[in-house]
């Protein structure tokens, strides 16, 4: 924890003279981006992936003419299909899964008082006048200065941002799901993991507004890394999703 604290007091120190007191909020823009360049393969992974289950559709739909009356062999006859073809209904998590460790690096490092046995100077810094190691709550009371106060606004932007990724999201995700239709899901014991899937994608076009909900619940800097991030994904699955 104190080599990372390290690293990104440094980085912030390089950043200094253009972005003065948001230098560190900068860092951690820096660091989101080198982690979604590392995880890049897996998105492109996930987005062939994606087509290959597209081109599957019509073998899927001869299944289901084939097995229209027998629910329970339709969806193994699915499943050894996607076996077949070496195509993993799940692949698309695993980008999200990878940044994790990232994401709670960050959340602890701003979290705590104390790094290494020494105060964390880290806190320190702010965007803009909202400190990185507050949340929304406390920009709505006491000197955060409440909703319009001055860390109140860069939270109204951070989730004016949020809101904007997360309807484009919610609209690419529906067009995508309405060409991709799932296969019809039945009770049976053989057919749970089609079933965890298909409850999967009945949630998944507001799985972006989550994101709101994570934004004013953890620290600003960790805040600040889920926006990076959620941004840079709808940008980099509207290129590889194309």
């Amino acid at each position: 924890m104190s080599v990372f604290a390290d690293l990104v007091q440094q980085l912030a120190d390089l950043l200094q003279p253009l972005f003065g007191a948001s230098a560190a909020a900068a860092a951690i823009v820096l660091f989101t981006a080198f982690v979604r360049l590392l995880v890049h393969p897996l998105s492109r992974a996930s987005a062939r992936g994606q087509k290959a289950r597209t081109e599957l559709q019509p073998k899927i739909a001869e299944l289901r003419k084939k097995h229209a009356k027998n629910p329970e062999r339709l969806q193994r006859a699915v499943l050894e299909l996607h076996a077949e073809e070496k195509v993993s209904p799940l692949a698309g998590c695993l980008p999200g899964l990878f940044q994790l460790p990232a994401f709670f690096l960050l959340y602890h490092l701003f979290s705590n008082t104390t790094i290494g046995g020494k105060a964390n100077e880290l806190l320190s810094h702010e965007l803009f006048a909202a400190p990185l190691g507050d949340r929304w709550a406390d920009a709505l009371t006491g000197a955060g200065g409440g909703v319009f106060g001055a860390a109140g606004v860069v939270y109204l932007g951070l989730f004016a941002i949020v809101a904007a990724v997360a309807t484009f999201n919610y609209r690419r995700t529906k067009r995508m799901m309405a060409a991709n239709s799932p296969v019809p899901v039945a009770p049976a014991a053989e057919g749970q993991q089609l079933a965890g899937l298909g409850a999967v994608t009945k949630v998944m076009p507001f799985m972006s507004f989550f994101t709101l909900f994570t934004v004013a619940v953890v620290p600003l800097a960790a805040a600040l890394y889920v926006v990076t991030s959620t941004t840079w994904s709808a940008v980099e699955r509207a290129v590889l999703y194309r």
